[in-house]
């Protein structure tokens, strides 16, 4: 797999569980969608939030979340190969 190390901001759409923590159920680089098939691993850090997510496409991603202006981004590629 091809990893690529990136910063772009993404549109996010979420959902909140039962705790309140919402979780990406889709993005949208451009005009492409991508929809959340499994979330890989989450965590927290002083001023953000991470979720690595596999998409529909079978590629992962790494998106930032941050906590103070609600902003998304994109940081982390890697291809299915």
């Amino acid at each position: 797999m091809g990893e690529e190390r990136i910063i772009f901001p993404v549109r996010v759409e979420c959902y909140a569980g039962y705790r309140s923590q919402e979780t990406p159920r889709r993005f949208f680089i451009g005009g492409r969608r991508v929809e959340t098939v499994e979330v890989i691993d989450r965590w927290l850090a002083p001023e953000h939030r991470y979720f690595k997510i596999r998409g529909d496409d079978g590629d992962v991603y790494l998106l930032r979340h941050d906590s103070e202006t609600g902003g998304w981004e994109l940081i982390m590629f890697e291809r299915a190969d």
